[in-house]
């Protein structure tokens, strides 16, 4: 059976530029104000930075990688962040918060998992947070 694109999704942008989209949205209805969007550097690219007013640590700062799939057939989406990833979110971030002096607020690092079974016109979203800590020390 050949893959068809969805009549839902836009052509105009990729999946994973249209899963960020959507995860910025779900964050804001979760009260996050979101401060940067496909943020990129010499090392790579932070899909979303947040902030998190609700914390119980005070205003957070928040990392967010977002994984977007279509189906199933290579496992859910937030697999796909492993100890790599992780580590390489890990010094984008420092970077981030040194580049931006942000570094006396807190930090973590949340996954959005977007999972648009075949099919269906409503994605599964779930929200990881405080997915994994920091792989690196700040200088």
């Amino acid at each position: 059976m050949q893959w068809k694109w969805p009549r839902f999704l836009s052509r105009s942008r990729t999946l994973g530029q249209q899963g960020e989209a959507l995860a910025a949205r779900f964050l804001k209805k979760k009260g996050y104000k979101v401060v940067a969007r496909s943020h990129r550097s010499a090392l790579g690219e932070i899909d979303l930075v947040a902030v998190d007013l609700h914390d119980s640590r005070g205003p957070t700062l928040v990392f967010v990688e977002v994984k977007t799939r279509i189906g199933q057939s290579t496992g859910f989406p937030e697999d796909a962040v492993g100890s790599q990833k992780q580590y390489k979110l890990s010094q984008l971030a420092v970077q981030y918060r040194n580049a931006y002096q942000l570094t006396e607020y807190s930090a973590r690092f949340d996954v959005v998992s977007i999972l648009w079974p075949i099919g269906s016109r409503q994605p599964e979203v779930t929200h990881f947070q405080d997915a994994f800590d920091c792989a690196v020390e700040a200088p």
